[in-house]
């Protein structure tokens, strides 16, 4: 990338980046989190299936919240880095009138789904669940198709989740409050390579 060759990369530059990528013909989906930029692989037929799967299960527990996809937010303790999760519950007008890279103090949950490429594990595994947990989002779920898990991350203290849940497909979870949604993962079964 040219542009930021002989630029300092700050949050300034990222989000100029970042309006640059979503202009140009190729799909690319920028972030900016623990100081490093990162590019997200663009969604498969089945990540996209997936989402829409949680998407149907979170507004039938609760129709005045969304699983808005791809809201990017702003993360990271000082609010250094911004991410884009794969999906942000959060109620209805949460991010009303907030841009690209909203506040995420009213999200509930942040869902990554894992693609087939080589920055998944240490995007997905490692530096989203500490950036998520220094910003004080309530659940970080991860639904791992390499592993073919559900990872539920939930009491962040600021520097990390405290606890993290584990099942395979097939079995149920539970997301706990403030999202409370008993998860069954058996369909995910049908969206794995």
């Amino acid at each position: 990338m040219s542009v930021v060759e002989d630029r300092v990369l700050t949050q300034d530059v990222f989000e100029e980046l970042a309006r640059s990528a979503i202009r140009a013909e190729e799909a690319l989906r920028l972030e900016f989190v623990n100081g490093k930029l990162g590019v997200k692989a663009v969604p498969d037929g089945d990540h996209g299936r997936i989402i829409a799967w949680l998407t149907q299960i979170c507004m039938q527990a609760d129709p005045s919240r969304w699983l808005f996809g791809e809201q990017g937010l702003r993360v990271e303790s000082y609010r250094k880095g911004n991410a884009r999760p794969d999906a942000s519950l959060a109620p209805l007008d949460a991010f009303v009138g907030q841009g690209e890279w909203a506040n995420p103090d009213d999200v509930l949950m942040v869902v990554e789904v894992t693609s087939y490429d080589e920055d998944t594990d240490r995007r997905d595994r490692v530096e989203k669940p500490r950036a998520y947990a220094e910003t004080g989002i309530p659940v970080y779920l991860l639904i791992d198709r390499d592993t073919c898990e559900v990872k539920v991350h939930s009491q962040p203290d600021g520097v990390r989740y405290e606890q993290v849940v584990t099942v395979p497909y097939g079995k149920t979870v539970t997301l706990p409050d403030p999202v409370g949604i008993e998860l069954d993962t058996e369909p995910l079964k049908s969206w794995v390579r």
